[in-house]
């Protein structure tokens, strides 16, 4: 994971970088990010297209490439190192009317109660607004 910003209460947002990590994230917040973090991956990594014919330098630059084409994967970690949320924005963190945000907590629960000036900070940090009707995706009752 790659530090991204800090948050009121101790609290720190970390990137998610690799399929391990959001292997960890979704056992340790009972949700999905692993499979939505793989569909984005392959997706980055088919549009790849190698500036060299050579084999074995066809990777070069593959991975610059997905982490700049994909989708961010982020976490909210406590000071302890505790999941508290996590958010999908959209790649390179550039506000795009036409991606939509996702920010859950555990469980998918709605995480803007008790993470809201936290995701607040997120949002400051890439310049973007992220309130609850457009990032939350499930119904509130």
């Amino acid at each position: 994971m790659r530090y991204v910003c800090d948050a009121p209460g101790g609290r720190t947002w970390f990137r998610i970088e690799s399929e391990a990590e959001a292997v960890a994230e979704s056992d340790a917040m009972r949700h999905a990010v692993e499979k939505y973090f793989r569909k984005e991956y392959d997706r980055a990594a088919q549009s790849f297209r190698p500036i060299s014919k050579v084999y074995f330098e066809q990777e070069i630059g593959l991975k610059a490439h997905i982490q700049r084409e994909m989708p961010l994967f982020l976490t909210l970690r406590d000071d302890s190192g505790e999941p508290l949320a996590t958010a999908m924005l959209p790649p390179g963190g550039r506000d795009d009317r036409s991606f939509r945000p996702i920010i859950v907590g555990p469980g998918n629960a709605d995480p803007y109660s008790e993470q809201g000036d936290a995701i607040r900070a997120l949002a400051q940090h890439y310049g973007m607004t992220l309130e609850r009707s457009r990032c939350y995706p499930y119904r509130r009752d």
